[in-house]
């Protein structure tokens, strides 16, 4: 493995380093005695960082696929994710520590080392159809992105979306990727239902900023143009301005917020930047890289919103933040969306339709 790969950016990567999970015994980190620099045996620096950047997709084994929580800081109880790790590459992602728990670095590896659930959909059928199962809506890509590039090829969202339209269960999904309208077929009609709904982050409107900071994400203009031909097809859309940074791309919360509204937005959001465990290395790497001019100011912010520390993970705060700079970026948000008209109640989604579909060998109703 290697750990600190160079002082330079990996093309369509976010983050330079891949130090090791928090639960590894041992430390690795790439040394250079100048021996194979110098050619002597025929080392190639530049194909070791395309190989070491390279993307691979694994099998993931999982035997379920609903994730439950209890946390009071969300709105729903029980989630997919049909991959982990996520080729996005998103430096301030706050899944990556998650990537610890394979043995894998939250850095390079989270975006490069991924795994697929490709039985997901047969999964949930069976979970779905599990006796005293009660319907509440399924958030899809809460953790990580259910339309990361991959999508493309693999197209397990999909097939989830496909069960989850058979069984008439509601479905909220979380994306930054354009790719969900691939899926309005699925989508629209669900939604005339009250039976979907999608949430679209969009980080900034500068596209220098988002290609530095989310390098394989949707540019900002494609994920509004997203964010129209959902309203458009009858889909209610909110967007999650989200990860607010300080003295990075706060200024342009109500930016982001107008812009969403124009597209046909009817609900904004916000999250403060969270930085857990291993994030708050690779996030400090990220700003010396990328704004050594600003990076001190910005981690000093940080810290007064979580209360000197990088990060604080205590419900009801750990969205917004405490301290008085928290506290006027909140100020701000709620001037923004109830100018804008965003500010309206969280949709509900029915259940009651819940139904799930014969299959083969299904004794039939005589009447």
């Amino acid at each position: 493995m290697v750990d600190i790969l160079d002082d330079r950016p990996l093309k369509g990567r976010g983050t330079i380093s891949n130090r090791v999970g928090r639960f590894e015994a041992h430390a690795r980190m790439r040394t250079d005695d100048g021996w194979a620099r110098a050619g002597h045996d025929g080392w190639d620096e530049e194909a070791d960082l395309e190989v070491a950047a390279a993307t691979q997709v694994r099998l993931d084994a999982s035997r379920s696929v609903i994730s439950y929580n209890d946390s009071p800081d969300v709105n729903f109880d029980r989630s997919i994710n049909p991959y982990r790790g996520c080729e996005h590459g998103c430096v301030y992602c706050f899944a990556r520590p998650s990537h610890a728990y394979l043995g894998h670095s939250p850095g390079l590896d989270f975006e490069t080392i991924l795994y697929a659930k490709r039985d997901a959909p047969a999964l949930l059928a069976k979970e779905l159809r599990a006796k005293g199962y009660a319907p509440q809506p399924i958030a899809l890509g809460a953790n990580t992105d259910a339309y990361q590039p991959i999508e493309r090829t693999e197209r397990i969202t999909r097939g989830v979306l496909e069960v989850l339209r058979d069984f008439r269960h509601p479905v909220g999904i979380i994306t930054k990727s354009p790719l969900v309208l691939r899926d309005l077929d699925i989508l629209a009609p669900m939604a005339a239902d009250g039976l979907a709904r999608v949430s679209i982050s969009i980080t900034t409107l500068d596209r220098d900023l988002a290609r530095k900071l989310e390098p394989r994400a949707g540019t900002p203009q494609r994920r509004l143009d997203a964010v129209r031909q959902l309203s458009q097809a009858g889909v209610p859309v909110s967007v999650l301005a989200s990860p607010m940074i300080p003295a990075l791309n706060d200024t342009e919360l109500e930016g982001i917020l107008a812009a969403a509204k124009e597209a046909g937005a009817s609900q904004g959001h916000y999250i403060l930047l969270r930085l857990p465990r291993e994030l708050g290395d690779l996030m400090e790497e990220w700003l010396r890289l990328h704004v050594p001019d600003r990076a001190d100011h910005v981690l000093s912010l940080i810290r007064q919103c979580r209360d000197g520390g990088r990060n604080h993970a205590e419900f009801g705060t750990r969205m917004r933040g405490t301290g008085v700079y928290a506290q006027l970026l909140n100020a701000r948000y709620k001037l923004a969306v109830k100018r804008l008209g965003l500010d309206q109640r969280r949709w509900s989604m029915r259940c009651d339709l819940f139904q799930p579909p014969p299959q083969a060998g299904d004794q039939l109703a005589l009447f």
